[in-house]
């Protein structure tokens, strides 16, 4: 069988190939079963692809490139994006899904961009209304919750967030193995009256829906994210942006913390060698870059958004997890 081919935005993303090409190939090295296409300008590309390490050199016969543009503006909007751009990685990178020469594609480009073109190029399951940008947030209980949307819907009505939410149990389904997943709305407080009207529209509408396929456990507040006891958390994209923002920073703000508590003084520094071990498991899990990648659901293939200040590491994650979902054939398995 052939390897699954992932078409990859070379140029996207705050560090363009010197990130997406090693990150790219430190996936491969660990998903035997794909391989990949480098959409951008060929001689930055094969610049990065000469100094891959050498624990890295038996991948790179699984990873071809292709001459494309430049990553867009980050001021382009998506209306112009749709209008005066014809051609760059992104662009190059979509249409190879469209036209079946991938399985699915990563780039590190800004969301709306992606969310334009993809929806252009690859378009929509027909039963969604709206796509959703998901990612997983790590808990107390070590299961992930998946949050959506983070950032493709500011403006969602009570039907989306409905289909926000049975998309995300079924890729919960898919991905995680649960079997009755557990999907909450994130909501300003528990208690029925609060919240915003289309909030109290989509719980009403979950309540009503009788649906086996999910067990709706109503409205979860910002700080129950993290507990572990809800598998889903649904939410439209400003709500969902910067609630992953604000907890990617307050990771990063708690690792800087810690490591310099123990810098303090002699017995502070004895007591962190002592804890090392502890204390590295621990970074390790609350680091935002295990968690990169981000998945458009309600497309009719698998884009996967990585974070644009993502680096080689966080890259590659985001290129497994497109690995993964290809493998799956999430897509076409969210409706059925």
């Amino acid at each position: 069988m052939p390897p699954l081919r992932i078409a990859i935005d070379a140029m996207g993303g705050d560090y363009g190939p010197r990130a997406t090409v090693t990150g790219t190939a430190l996936a491969l090295a660990e998903r035997p079963n794909a391989s990949a296409t480098l959409y951008g300008r060929h001689h930055l590309i094969d610049d990065e692809l000469s100094r891959l390490p050498a624990t890295l050199a038996h991948v790179r016969e699984r990873i071809d490139f292709v001459e494309a543009g430049d990553c867009l503006p980050v001021d382009m909007t998506p209306s112009r994006i749709l209008r005066d751009v014809p051609s760059g990685s992104l662009h190059a990178s979509l249409v190879a899904l469209r036209d079946g020469e991938a399985k699915a594609c990563v780039s590190g480009e800004h969301t709306g961009a992606i969310m334009a073109l993809a929806r252009r190029h690859v378009g929509m399951l027909s039963a969604v209304s709206r796509p959703a940008i998901s990612a997983a947030i790590p808990t107390v209980s070590h299961r992930p919750c998946y949050m959506l949307d983070l950032g493709a819907n500011v403006d969602a009505r009570a039907e989306h967030l409905v289909d926000f939410a049975f998309m995300g149990a079924a890729m919960v389904r898919l991905v995680d193995n649960v079997s009755l997943p557990r999907v909450g709305l994130l909501n300003v407080g528990t208690e029925s009256s609060k919240g915003e009207r289309r909030v109290r529209e989509a719980d009403a509408m979950l309540r009503a829906s009788g649906s086996s396929h999910i067990e709706y456990v109503g409205y979860v507040e910002g700080d129950g994210l993290f507990i572990g006891n809800t598998d889903v958390a649904v939410c439209d994209g400003m709500v969902g942006n910067v609630a992953l923002k604000g907890s990617e920073g307050l990771a990063r703000m708690l690792g800087e913390r810690l490591q310099a508590e123990f810098q303090t003084g002699w017995y502070a520094r004895v007591v962190g060698r002592l804890a090392a071990p502890v204390l590295r498991r621990f970074l390790q899990e609350l680091n935002p870059v295990r968690y990169n990648g981000a998945s458009f659901l309600g497309l009719r293939a698998t884009v996967v958004k990585s974070h644009g200040s993502a680096r080689a590491e966080g890259f590659a994650y985001a290129v497994r997890r497109a690995v993964d979902e290809a493998a799956m054939n999430l897509p076409d398995r969210l409706m059925s």
